[in-house]
């Protein structure tokens, strides 16, 4: 019976719902993440009787036809790039973009990845890099003697050096952003990498040119809504167990059918 198949294949569907839901929750404090949501699409259709043929000599026709589907598949799970609450920390190496933009970081093997996380530090040599070492694009350096550094709007790096009475620029960040964010490829740490569906990083300063603006001793939370959350989990868990009926029901009728025979 092809509804075993179509209510199972509802239910696969259904359990990876739960599944990107769940990550969503997981990450609800998670610096810069953007939630995820899955998007379905229904599966080929057994034609029986085709809408529009003819039904008769005289040339009358279906108006509709008859159609079996069987079943969903997983479309996509795009992550929604929609802003998420800035929070203060008091830290002066962490930085919150308010809008367009992702900062730039240098990995390790030489890729260019791409966050929201503006949780920075200093490392040993005093360069600027986010919480586990990379390097943040441009490369910045805060020197050990450096005060008061402060991070403008528009990304300038200032301190004040030794004794000195002006503040020197150490640098200046720069955001990149793409023509799909959401087909940016995620591979964890609060970083996403270019693909083709994304398309070519585009850079530029800070409140320039439609990109984001910094602030300076915030972070940007993750946009993940709790009580959103907990109703999409909630009608998951309802469409899961439909599809487990539909099974319950369709083995009963299998079983009545046998015990005829």
């Amino acid at each position: 019976m092809q509804a075993l198949y179509i209510a199972a294949s509802g239910m696969m569907a259904q359990e990876l719902n739960v599944e990107v839901i769940s990550n969503n929750i997981a990450n609800m404090r998670t610096t810069g993440f953007k939630r995820q949501r899955a998007e379905f699409q229904d599966l080929l259709y057994q034609i029986i009787r085709r809408a529009g043929s003819e039904t008769s000599d005289s040339g009358t026709q279906l108006p509709s036809g008859v159609e079996i589907g069987s079943g969903v598949k997983t479309g996509a799970t795009p992550r929604m790039m929609s802003q998420g609450n800035v929070e203060p920390t008091g830290k002066n190496l962490d930085v919150a973009i308010r809008g367009e933009g992702l900062f730039i970081i240098q990995l390790p093997d030489g890729r260019t990845a791409y966050t929201r996380d503006g949780a920075f530090q200093r490392d040993a040599t005093g360069q600027l890099v986010t919480i586990e070492g990379y390097q943040v694009q441009p490369g910045i350096i805060v020197p050990d003697n450096a005060r008061d550094v402060s991070i403008s709007a528009s990304g300038v790096v200032e301190a004040f050096l030794d004794n000195a009475p002006a503040a020197t620029q150490l640098g200046q960040l720069q955001l990149a952003r793409f023509a799909n964010p959401a087909g940016l490829e995620g591979i964890g740490d609060n970083l996403f990498v270019e693909t083709s569906a994304s398309g070519t990083a585009q850079a530029g300063t800070p409140a320039a040119d439609s990109f984001g603006n910094l602030l300076q001793g915030h972070l940007e939370l993750s946009n993940v809504n709790a009580v959103t959350e907990i109703a999409d989990l909630i009608a998951a868990q309802r469409a899961y167990e439909m599809n487990a009926r539909v099974i319950s029901g369709a083995d009963e009728m299998l079983s009545a059918t046998s015990q005829l025979t």
